[in-house]
C-alpha cells in the first residue's frame, strides 16, 4: 500500500474537516464527510497521475487506502486492522516495527509496521489519549503511562521514557455480551458450577473473581453480572473503563460507569479509585462492581459489602482462591488506614461470599509456519520436520478451577471450604458441601445441590 499517499490524503482530509462547522455532528456523520471527502480527493490523485502514465490503482488497493485514511482519522491506523479482527485477542507493540498480534487459536505473529517511525508512534499514542476517553490523558515524557478503553472496549496501555522504545499492549474484549451459558460452551465450568454461580449472584451473594492476568478476570465477571435483574441500578468502577456494562442497555438498562482520573498538569483533580468507591455509596447503586481491585480500594470495597450492597463484585490477581486473602491483607496494610491482618480478615469474613478462581494454562504446540511471512504476514522462528517448517506456540486454556467459600475469621487466619477445587487435569470438581444457611439461601433462587455432600462441609 502507498503509505505516502495515505499521508498526503490524511493530511488534506483533516485540514477539510478542521475547516468545516461539524460541530454536534455525530461520530457517523463525520465519518460519512471523510469518505466523501478522501474519495474526491483519490479521484483528483488518479486523475493527475494518469497524465503521468501511472499504473491505476486496483479497487482493492483504493479501498484500503480509503479504509487506513479514515482508521488514522478516527482510529489507530495502521493497528485498527487488528483491532477490529474478531479472531485477534491481544496486540504488544515494542517499537514502531515489532507489533505481535495474539490470535484466538493460540498462535502469535510478527506483522507488517504500524508507524514509520517511533515518533509517529507517539503521536498516534497521545492522539488515542486525547479524544478516546472520558477525559483527556496526556502521554509525555512527564506522563509516560497511558490507560484508555478505545471505543470499541479494548484496552490500551501504553508507556514510553521508561524503556528504549515506545511500547503498547491491547487486550481485545472478545466477549462483552455474554452469559453464564457462553461460558460453559467455552468449556471453562460445567452445567453444575453455572447453576451455582447463577444462583449466588441471584441471591446476592458478595463475590470475588481472582486469576493471574490475562485469565479471563473481566469475562466471567460480565457473564456474572448478566444474571442481575435488569431493574437494579449498578455502579462500576475502573481504573479505566474496561467492563462496559452500561453499554449494555438491555441487560443493564440503569447503570452508571465510573472511571478513575489523573491529576491535571497543574497536578490537580486526581480522583482516585478509593475515593469512587465511597462516592458510589451515596448514589443509590443496588450492587457496586470494580472492575479490578488493584490497592487501597479494597477497603472501601470490602466496606460496601459489609454496608448494604450486598451482591456486589470485583475481580483480584492472585495465583489461586487461598491467596486473594493475603493479596488483599496486602493491600489494606498499604492503604491509609494500614488496617492489620486481624481486622482485615474480620472485614473479609464479614462481606466477602464467595472467590472464584480461574487458571489460565498452555499447552505448547508446534504451528506451521505461515509462508504469508515474505509479506510481513507471519515470521519464522522454528524449526524444520519432515521437509515442514514448524514454530513452537502455545495454546491457551481458562478454567475456572476453584470456588471458595468464606466461613469466618479466627485471628491470623481466614476460615474457608473450597467447594470445587482443581483436579489432575484441571478441570473443577466438586470438594465439600456449602454452609448449611448458604444452601438454604441459594434453593430459593432454584438452585438444587445434586452433590452427594452432606451439608456439613470439613473447613480449611
Amino acid at each position: 500500500m502507498n503509505n505516502q499517499l495515505v499521508h498526503e490524503i490524511r493530511g488534506q482530509v483533516a485540514e477539510h474537516l478542521s475547516g468545516l462547522s461539524v460541530e454536534g455532528k455525530s461520530e457517523f456523520d463525520k465519518v460519512g464527510i471523510a469518505r466523501t471527502m478522501t474519495n474526491q480527493l483519490l479521484d483528483s490523485w488518479w486523475s493527475q497521475a494518469r497524465v503521468h502514465g501511472s499504473d491505476a490503482l486496483t479497487p482493492q488497493e483504493e479501498f484500503e487506502i480509503i479504509e487506513s485514511v479514515l482508521a488514522s482519522l478516527f482510529g489507530l491506523g495502521r493497528l485498527q486492522r487488528y483491532i477490529d479482527d474478531p479472531e485477534v485477542e491481544n496486540i504488544d507493540v515494542n517499537g514502531c516495527d515489532i507489533v505481535w498480534v495474539s490470535y484466538s487459536d493460540g498462535s502469535r505473529i510478527l506483522v507488517d509496521p504500524i508507524c514509520d517511525s517511533d515518533d509517529e508512534l507517539v503521536d498516534l499514542i497521545r492522539m488515542a489519549g486525547s479524544r478516546m476517553g472520558l477525559a483527556e490523558r496526556r502521554f509525555d515524557s512527564a506522563h509516560p503511562e497511558l490507560d484508555l478503553r478505545l471505543p470499541d472496549g479494548t484496552r490500551l496501555s501504553a508507556v514510553m521514557s521508561v524503556c528504549e522504545r515506545p511500547s503498547i499492549s491491547l487486550r481485545r474484549h472478545r466477549y462483552v455480551d455474554l452469559d453464564l451459558g457462553d461460558l460453559v460452551q467455552m468449556s471453562m465450568f460445567d452445567e453444575a458450577v453455572c447453576a451455582f454461580l447463577e444462583a449466588a449472584v441471584k441471591a446476592r451473594k458478595n463475590i470475588i473473581v481472582s486469576g493471574a492476568m490475562n485469565s479471563g478476570k473481566t469475562t466471567v465477571l460480565r457473564a456474572l453480572a448478566s444474571c442481575i435483574p435488569p431493574s437494579e441500578r449498578l455502579v462500576t468502577i475502573e481504573q479505566a473503563l474496561e467492563l462496559g456494562l452500561d453499554k449494555l442497555h438491555k441487560r443493564h438498562p440503569n447503570c452508571i460507569a465510573l472511571e478513575a482520573r489523573e491529576a491535571n498538569i497543574e497536578g490537580a483533580g486526581e480522583i482516585g479509585m478509593s475515593r469512587l468507591v465511597r462516592r458510589s455509596l451515596r448514589m443509590n447503586a443496588d450492587r457496586v462492581i470494580v472492575g479490578e481491585v488493584l490497592g487501597d480500594e479494597v477497603i472501601p470495597m470490602l466496606n460496601a459489602m459489609s454496608q448494604g450492597r450486598s451482591g456486589s463484585m470485583c475481580t483480584i490477581h492472585s495465583n489461586s482462591s487461598a491467596g486473594v486473602f493475603r493479596r488483599i491483607a496486602s493491600y489494606a496494610a498499604q492503604s491509609p488506614e494500614r488496617l492489620g491482618l486481624e481486622a482485615t480478615n474480620i472485614l473479609i469474613a464479614g462481606s466477602i461470599d464467595f472467590v472464584v478462581h480461574i487458571d489460565a494454562t498452555h499447552e505448547l504446540f508446534a504451528q506451521p509456519f505461515d509462508q504469508s511471512a515474505e509479506e510481513g504476514y507471519g515470521i519464522s522462528t522454528g524449526f524444520s520436520m519432515e521437509g515442514e517448517e514448524y514454530f513452537p506456540n502455545l495454546k491457551l486454556y481458562r478454567r475456572v478451577t476453584s470456588i471458595r467459600e468464606v466461613i469466618d475469621a479466627e485471628g491470623n487466619q481466614v476460615v474457608s471450604n473450597e467447594i470445587w477445587r482443581p483436579s489432575a487435569d484441571g478441570v473443577a470438581v466438586r470438594s465439600v458441601a456449602l454452609q448449611h444457611r448458604t444452601q438454604v439461601d441459594l434453593e430459593e433462587f432454584g438452585y438444587r445441590d445434586q452433590s452427594s455432600f452432606a451439608t456439613s462441609g470439613s473447613w480449611e
